[in-house]
């Protein structure tokens, strides 16, 4: 999907231990039609977790006949999209030419690297009959001596990943090792990315595995050290904390993080990098047609006229 910047809220939330280091209330953006996105990364005082950068909540929305989610070709660099469903089906293609439709549970990984292109549409039969849609979509900053890596796409449906299942506690996992499990996706850096959901008054912890944290809660509420979260949140965690929650009603979240990168990064648009001379370069690519097109898309969301 495509990012441009936006204002922070002014936020109520007290911190819940001293584990906790930021609570992040997600900006909503109204996209038209009545589909919603909610913005939790970047945020004003954290600017990823770990090598997550980017972490958009869509939906949930009502597409009727006729109507669904068309996002044109638009090109990425310096980052890996994780694309991850729980209602409808997203028609996923890219310039490399890989064509794949994205379903709940699925872990869809698009590796931008030194550039690509790609579209995410409603796929033709849903777009007929109308559906449902919610997801998130996450961006993975590359290790700086990975950046210019080659594109690439993996894909694993939710069969293909990992599940632990105990008595009212689902975790798929989807990135990386959590629950004595590890996903099967190849990856740069060292993260992680799991979806959890728990039935009312069940507990499951949150590892001290990782350097870097977070939690983001997608429905219901959780407790954690007494205090009560509703969702949408991001809860981002201090280093070094066992952190156990537990569910106030059925809940649904994400535990996501990883080892922090070397430095911060440039974000402009849809491009991510180390160096601010690369987005330049970037930008003038996708402005003279010198990204890969996506194969039968005539149209491109063109650049943005907008700066640092």
């Amino acid at each position: 999907m495509s990012w441009m910047p936006d204002r922070d809220p002014i936020l109520g939330d007290k911190q819940s231990c001293d584990a906790l280091e930021l609570v992040v209330v997600p900006r909503t953006r109204d996209l038209g039609e009545g589909f919603a996105v909610r913005r939790a990364l970047p945020h004003g005082k954290k600017q990823m977790v770990g090598p997550f950068i980017f972490f958009d909540h869509f939906g949930p929305v009502q597409f009727v006949a006729g109507q669904g989610m068309d996002v044109k070709p638009h090109p990425h660099i310096g980052l890996a999209t994780v694309t991850y469903l729980f209602d409808g089906r997203v028609m996923h293609r890219d310039s490399e030419g890989n064509i794949q439709a994205i379903e709940p549970g699925a872990m869809n990984l698009m590796t931008a690297g030194s550039g690509i292109s790609h579209s995410e549409r409603t796929p033709e039969v849903e777009r007929a009959t109308g559906h449902k849609l919610l997801g998130l979509q996450s961006w993975i900053a590359l290790p700086k001596g990975q950046e210019e890596i080659a594109p690439s796409f993996q894909h694993f449906s939710s069969t293909d990943l990992p599940v632990v299942a105990d008595n009212g506690l689902n975790a798929r996992v989807i990135a990386g090792k959590a629950f004595g499990k590890r996903a099967s996706v190849s990856m740069v850096s060292d993260w992680f990315y799991v979806e959890v959901t728990l039935a009312e008054g069940l507990s499951a912890p949150l590892d001290a595995d990782y350097e870097e944290r977070a939690i983001y809660l997608v429905e219901g509420a959780i407790d954690i050290a007494g205090d009560v979260f509703e969702a949408p949140r991001l809860l981002v965690f201090r280093p070094g904390d066992a952190i156990t929650v537990t569910a106030v009603r059925p809940s649904r979240m994400m535990f996501l993080g990883g080892t922090a990168l070397e430095g911060p990064r440039y974000i402009w648009w849809n491009f991510v990098s180390s160096s601010r001379e690369r987005i330049e370069e970037a930008k003038e690519d996708w402005k003279m047609a010198r990204f890969g097109a996506v194969p039968d898309e005539t149209e491109v969301i063109p650049l943005p006229d907008a700066s640092f």
